[in-house]
């Protein structure tokens, strides 16, 4: 079925249905940003492959809401399906809904599956719509009817970490949550989101491709610890395991019969941004609901000692991988072999060669000349480009291990370099650098750090779409809450211990793009009698390109962390690496 077939059925059923607008948000019932094949309803709906969208379909228009970074993909691929690129103007805002507010005349109703829609998504729509006149249907499923060939819901098999991977068992981090939850005055909690259950039960699995976890909920209450997980997904030694710390496995569509039988006694915290509208629907209305951020969400990203020392490790592990594949591509790109594709997939078999390797923490953007101006671009057999000997190359990519995740950017000369690519190339360089040598105090939030890192970038009347910074798991999501380093005004103060990325770039659509990122960690600087301070490390161990930079442009600070970071790179892998390897990278590390 093509899509236009698949957006005629889906108005079909509207038109039956008696339902005015339709709501398709990119999600699944844990509210993921990366889904199971079951789940990827706008893909298969309109061709769309981006990690972050909203589709709405009336009798008359259908549309894909997306931000900056997807634009031009989303051009491409929604051509000949019926739907139409609708730019956000604010990255995640729900500006959909006023849409929908301005297209009818009430009454008229507007619904969507509660299984796809975060709880603060259905309020937004509740809230916005319904005081107008709109009714608002969170239990319409209609592509369940007209998906034929649906992929099922992954059966691989869960397993629970060492503590000595970890650094901290689940005993402990249980008696943390409910710790949390005696502040908020709850007896009851329930953990839908996948990333949290993983940390919570130090589990891990491969239900999401480039994400180690495991479908399933957790439910939490002042004696018990439920986990609902599909059968046989777990083998007797985590079971038992589990058992140990007072977790009772149980089937996961079980949750929903377990939160009906609630009672006017419990008093139950859920996240709205991590819950389904389902979920939330089967909580009885005698039951008294806490909305508030999961307790283990900020636990999670503050990483203990060991987290963060397996962390190092994996990074130069990484580092290794890294340095023999940009020593390959620069001896094999005369050949006229290589390609957008083939070098992710020789990307990925060298990080496969590294002790502790479990996947990819995503899908490798390889994006050479224009195609490095779209900042989530995959390549695919139609837009797979062969590489030449001139212009750049841009590389986002990472790493599962079993000691750490591992997310980095790099923009390399391929050769014949134009004046306005490396001025371009310097000032988002100089961005990397100021936000990695920031000094600040306690109590800090991210979008100071964003300021600071987009600081040269503005003052050369540059600039570019997205978020400076995200946070990232410990062999978990690669994209992980509450903390990130953007304009929006996120009230989570950066604290000791959080991995971030620092990630500004620059964008010329039909030219080039550039983005430089690395991971650091926050940590404790001094303490006086002006404030507590504090200040980055730096964990990322992978040479910046050199050969890009307009050295005039940068300032003798700035030139000394550039050399000192590259010198600390070679000191760190050249033990690790082969005589060849270590010259080869010797070359790329020298001072400027």
């Amino acid at each position: 079925m093509k899509h236009i077939e698949k957006l005629a059925a889906i108005r079909q059923l509207m038109q039956t249905k008696k339902i005015d607008a339709y709501i398709i948000p990119s999600s699944d019932p844990h509210i993921s940003e990366y889904l199971p094949e079951h789940y990827r309803c706008i893909a298969w709906v309109s061709g769309f492959t981006g990690s972050a969208g909203t589709l709405v379909i009336t009798q008359n228009f259908a549309g894909l809401w997306t931000d900056s970074r997807y634009f031009v993909q989303a051009n491409q691929q929604l051509a000949g399906s019926g739907f139409e690129l609708v730019k956000l103007k604010v990255q995640h805002a729900p500006e959909y809904i006023t849409w929908i507010s301005e297209q009818f005349t009430v009454p008229a109703t507007v619904a969507f599956d509660g299984n796809l829609a975060s709880l603060q998504v259905a309020n937004a729509v509740k809230s916005t719509l319904q005081p107008l006149g709109f009714e608002i249907n969170g239990h319409e499923d209609l592509l369940a009817p007209i998906w034929e060939g649906r992929p099922t819901l992954p059966t691989n098999p869960a397993y629970v970490l060492d503590e000595k991977i970890i650094g901290k068992d689940t005993a402990t981090k249980i008696a943390e949550v409910r710790a949390e939850m005696k502040k908020q005055r709850c007896n009851t909690h329930l953990i839908s989101s996948l990333d949290d259950l993983a940390w919570f039960l130090n589990v891990r699995g491969t239900d999401v491709n480039s994400n180690p976890v495991v479908l399933g909920f957790v439910l939490v209450t002042e004696k018990a610890v439920n986990f609902y997980i599909a059968e046989n997904k777990l083998d007797i030694q985590s079971q038992k395991t589990l058992e140990q710390f007072g977790v009772t496995i149980k089937p996961y569509n079980s949750v929903y019969a377990d939160l009906k039988n609630l009672t006017s006694n419990d008093r139950i915290l859920i996240d709205p941004k991590r819950t389904c509208f389902a979920i939330y629907d089967s909580i009885p209305e005698q039951v008294e609901i806490i909305e508030a951020l999961n307790p283990s969400n900020l636990l999670k990203a503050v990483k203990n000692e060991v987290e963060l020392a397996h962390t190092r490790q994996a990074m130069i592990n990484d580092g290794v991988a890294m340095t023999q594949f940009f020593k390959w591509v620069e001896e094999n790109v005369a050949s006229g072999e290589l390609s957008e594709i083939s070098i992710a997939e020789k990307l990925q078999s060298l990080r496969a060669a590294q002790p502790g390797f479990k996947d990819i923490s995503f899908d490798t953007i390889a994006g050479y000349k224009d195609h490095g101006a779209l900042p989530h671009y995959k390549a695919e057999e139609d837009s797979n480009y062969k590489l030449e000997p001139k212009g750049l190359l841009l590389v986002d990519s990472g790493g599962q291990y079993l000691t750490g995740t591992t997310d980095i950017t790099r923009v390399i000369s391929l050769g014949e370099i134009t004046a306005e690519e490396k001025e371009d190339y310097t000032y988002v360089l100089k961005g990397l650098i100021e936000g990695s040598r920031a000094i600040y105090t306690k109590g800090t939030r991210g979008y100071q750090i964003d300021a600071l890192t987009r600081q040269p970038l503005l003052a050369s009347l540059r600039n570019y779409g997205h978020g400076t910074g995200h946070g990232v798991g410990f062999f978990l999501n690669v994209h992980e809450g509450p903390h990130v380093f953007n304009g929006t005004a996120t009230d989570i103060p950066i604290l000791t211990g959080m991995i971030t990325s620092i990630e500004p770039g620059l964008y010329r659509e039909g030219k080039h793009g550039i983005r430089i990122e690395n991971l650091v960690v926050s940590r404790d600087l001094v303490s006086n009698q002006f404030g507590d301070f504090m200040d980055f490390e730096t964990l990322t161990l992978c040479y910046i390109d050199t050969a890009l930079v307009e050295k005039s442009l940068l300032s003798d600070d700035q030139i000394n962390w550039l050399n000192e970071y590259n010198q600390n790179v070679y000191n760190v892998l050249s033990t690790r690496l082969s005589d060849e390897d270590a010259t080869w990278l010797r070359s790329k590390t020298l001072a400027i």
